[in-house]
């Protein structure tokens, strides 16, 4: 678990994966976990990230998670989004298109 960033315009959510499926999972208000990032608590203090981190810790006990960490975010309308890449593919699922049969252009000489 990365420790919370001291800085000014400190914005973090906390991340695990639950151990029941694997599903990627957001700490949202009230310590309830969420599936959805849009639900997730958007933290700006040091202090309250860090003890976000330890009910994770707490859960991970419990056996109801794993690895739960800080990540760093920007809050737009639709609420929080990851500023890396790897957790925007975390929280809104993956970068290749799903809503074509095939997205790469006809090869030259194939058979249409």
């Amino acid at each position: 678990m990365a420790p919370a960033k001291p800085k000014a315009d400190l914005q973090q959510i906390v991340t695990a994966n639950r151990l029941s499926d694997g599903l990627v999972i957001f700490l949202g208000a009230g310590n309830v976990w969420t599936e959805n990032v849009a639900e997730a608590s958007v933290l700006r203090e040091p202090a309250a990230v860090e003890a976000a981190l330890e009910f994770g810790k707490a859960c991970v006990a419990e056996r109801l998670l794993v690895d739960p960490y800080a990540v760093d975010v920007t809050v737009e309308a639709d609420g929080p989004v990851p500023t890396r890449l790897r957790e925007r593919i975390r929280a809104f699922g993956p970068t290749a298109r799903t809503d074509v049969e095939n997205a790469a252009p006809p090869r030259a000489g194939a058979a249409a």
